[in-house]
Formats: structure tokens, sequence, C-alpha cells
């Protein structure tokens, strides 16, 4: 399985996904790649801060024919993570075509939602290519008691993609974590940051099952 983490609005915390989604998986005994699609090179920063034992490996292929280099070396994994480029651009769209679930990360801001347009039209354009393609948002950064918080789900029902229910609330973990080329499940696996990752995966899983059977 292949996941894209792509949205073409930056900070929307891609990189923070991406990689404790492939900690969660390797930590779990799979087999994990975590491709670095962004020319600013997140993932591999974190890699490089990391003096811990690598969990898996980070590669850098930030060009746009991803799509078709990526495969025979996703053969290798049970699990690749794409972290993607911000912006829509020629990167982004070879992201989506390499993979099989696209994640769409979205703050709780109206901004992050208005922006969110572009992306699914990618989404879009990539399913007439590729028809098994999937795609959902996750929320992230989401502040607990607030009013964007708690409506921010209704307001993405506009879009012809589903809403997770997982969603990853702002901790200071996330940050303090990557700081030390660490992810959250390695430094709190008994934490709520940590469930919150797991319920995320369980959510991926959930939908490359849907993806399989249709």
């Amino acid at each position: 399985m292949i996941v894209g983490v792509l949205n073409q609005k930056g900070g929307v915390g891609k990189t923070t996904i991406a990689v404790n989604l492939a900690a969660h998986w390797a930590r779990a005994g799979r087999r994990v790649l975590l491709v670095d699609a962004d020319p600013q090179g997140s993932s591999l920063a974190w890699s490089s801060a990391r003096e811990r034992d690598p969990l898996f490996p980070v590669v850098g292929m930030a060009k746009p024919s991803l799509h078709r280099d990526l495969p025979a070396l996703a053969r290798n994994y049970d699990l690749v993570v794409i972290d993607g480029a911000p912006r829509v651009n020629e990167l982004a769209r070879s992201a989506i075509l390499a993979s099989d679930i696209v994640l769409i990360p979205v703050q709780p801001s109206p901004y992050d939602v208005w922006a969110a347009a572009d992306i699914v039209q990618l989404v879009g354009e990539a399913q007439g290519f590729k028809p098994g393609l999937r795609a959902a948002f996750v929320i992230n950064r989401k502040i607990a008691k607030t009013a964007i918080g708690r409506d921010v789900s209704a307001i993405l029902d506009s879009f012809p993609l589903p809403v997770l229910d997982a969603a990853l609330r702002q901790r200071v973990i996330y940050a303090e974590s990557a700081a030390q080329g660490l992810s959250v499940p390695e430094v709190q696996p008994r934490g709520e940051a940590a469930r919150e990752i797991a319920a995320l995966a369980k959510g991926i899983a959930d939908l490359h099952l849907q993806r399989e059977a249709a």
C-alpha cells in the first residue's frame, strides 16, 4: 500500500503525519519506506536529526516521475508513505498518481478548508486515470472545545471525500519528538498522541480494505 500525505497548502502537518504513521507501522513489524517528495526535504531533515538507529529508510524523490519510478522500489516494502510537496504542480500530481490512498491534512481553519479545493480537484483528475485511488481528509492540530474544532468536519462535508473519524489534536509532543528525529510512538508509546496515530492508521487500513473490495 502506498499512502500519499498531500495538501497544496504548506504548514498543515504533512511531514508530522507521514513520519508518525511510518513509525507506527514500522514498530508494528511492517517493512516501511518513507519517501520525501517535497523539495524542502523536511522528512530527510528529520531523519538527519536522528541519533538512534533508523526505524525505516527515508529517501528523497522530489521529481515529477515519482509515479513511474516508485512502484519498482515499493515492491520491497509492505507500506510506503509519501511526504508530498505543497502547491499544485507536477510534483503533487505525480505523488497522487503514485498513491493508492491520498491523505489530506486540514487544520481547523477556514484558510485550510478553502485551500482544500485544489487538492480535491487534483485527486478527481487522477481518479480518471486511476479509478481505484481513494482519498480522505484528516483533521490535524484540532483544538478541543472550540467552535471551529467542532464544525470543521461539517464544513468539509461539502467536498466529495470522506473525513476520517480519527483526528490529531494540537499537542507539544509532536514538535518535541520531531526535534530529536524521533516519533511520538517512540517517545510516548502509551500516550494520547500515539493512540491518535494508531487510530489514524486504522482509518487508512479501513480505506484500503474498501479499495480492495471495490
